[in-house]
């Protein structure tokens, strides 16, 4: 098992967007661009956080997860989950 996983949450330029810096590499090839559920099909961790209601785009590369949301969402409505989502989703590809 994996040490914990440690996320802190920034603010982008774009205030629908924030970013997710975790304390580890995401396991993924490169950097991917998700724009809706579809795209992010067969990816574990994409394919979770677009469960989470008002996740309107992803952009995953390295350490961190730049989550955009729709306008309607907040994010003190949306931080808590999309951390645990992200943690989750991480356990279960160390577990794969």
């Amino acid at each position: 098992m994996s040490p914990d996983i440690q996320i802190t949450v920034e603010g982008t330029p774009n205030p629908n967007a924030a970013k997710f810096v975790l304390n580890r590499k995401v396991p993924s090839e490169g950097s991917a661009s998700y724009f809706d559920a579809p795209s992010a099909q067969g990816t574990i961790l994409a394919a979770r956080l677009f469960e989470v209601d008002g996740v309107r785009a992803l952009l995953i590369i390295d350490n961190f997860i730049t989550v955009t949301k729709v306008d309607e969402f907040e994010w003190s409505n949306l931080v808590d989950t999309l951390m645990d989502t992200i943690k989750e989703a991480l356990h279960l590809l160390d577990e794969a």
